[in-house]
C-alpha cells in the first residue's frame, strides 16, 4: 500500500505540472474582467464559464459498491450501497482539486462491512461547454468497521467480533459532467479505492468499484 500511494503522490505531482503549463493559455481571459477578448483568426477559445479560474464547487454522489474479489479481499460479498459529499476548486479549465468524506459497505452471510473514507485529491477535465470528461485520483485515511467470527478452541465458529480500524488508502476515479448551466453538472462516475486495514491477525482489503450518479454545483 506505501509503494501504491507514493507511486500515485508521484504520478500526481506530473499531473499538476503538465497541467498548470496547460492552463497558462487561458489566463489571459481571466485578467480581462469585461470579457474575453476579440476573436481573430487563429485565436484560442476561451474556457467555458463553469471552467473558469479558481470556480468552486460542491458535489454528491449516490450509488453502488461493488467488492473486490481478492481472497485476502471481500470475496464472495455482496454488492452494496455508497455515497460521498465534497467541495472542490477548479484551479484552471483542466485542473480541480477537491476534498470528500463518503461511506460505502457490504456484506455476506451476517457479516458486515463499513468504510468511510476522508480522500482529497484531483482531476484532469478536458474542458467543453457541455460534456467534460475527467480522470484523476487521491489519497486518504479510510476508517472501516468489519465483522469477522469468532472461533472456539475447537476452531468453531461461537460468534461474531467488529474490528474498527484506519489505514492510508489510494483511489482512482475516471467520469464525466453534463452541464445544465454554468452553475449546474449531473454527473456519472466510477471509483476504484485501495485500502488494506489489519483486521484480527490479517491485513484485509477492503477496496473496490463504487459506480455513481451525483450532481455538481458551482457558486
Amino acid at each position: 500500500m506505501k509503494r501504491i500511494a507514493a507511486g500515485l503522490f508521484a504520478g500526481l505531482f506530473c499531473v499538476i505540472v503538465s497541467s498548470s503549463a496547460q492552463a497558462d493559455r487561458y489566463d489571459r481571459y481571466e485578467m480581462d474582467k469585461g470579457g474575453p477578448p476579440p476573436q481573430r483568426r487563429g485565436a484560442e477559445v476561451p474556457p467555458p464559464k463553469h471552467a473558469r479560474y479558481g470556480q468552486p464547487y460542491f458535489f454528491g454522489h449516490i450509488g453502488v459498491f461493488e467488492p473486490n474479489g481478492d481472497t485476502d479481499g471481500l470475496k464472495f460479498y455482496d454488492s452494496g450501497l455508497n455515497f460521498d459529499v465534497g467541495i472542490g476548486s477548479r484551479v484552471s479549465p483542466v485542473l480541480a482539486v477537491e476534498g470528500a468524506i463518503g461511506s460505502y459497505s457490504t456484506d455476506k452471510q451476517g457479516l458486515a462491512a463499513t468504510v468511510v473514507p476522508l480522500t482529497i485529491g484531483v482531476r484532469v477535465i478536458v474542458p467543453s461547454p457541455v460534456f467534460e470528461p475527467y480522470v484523476g485520483g487521491g489519497v486518504g485515511i479510510y476508517f472501516t468497521d468489519v465483522d469477522f467470527p469468532t472461533l472456539n478452541g475447537a476452531g468453531q465458529v461461537v460468534g461474531v467480533a467488529t474490528e474498527t480500524n484506519s489505514t492510508m488508502g489510494v483511489y482512482g476515479v475516471a467520469g464525466i459532467d453534463a452541464w445544465l448551466n454554468p452553475k449546474m453538472a449531473l454527473n456519472l462516475e466510477g471509483k476504484y479505492h485501495w485500502a488494506q486495514p489489519s483486521i484480527g491477525p490479517v491485513d484485509v482489503n477492503v477496496g473496490g468499484w463504487t459506480l455513481n450518479l451525483g450532481i455538481r454545483i458551482s457558486f
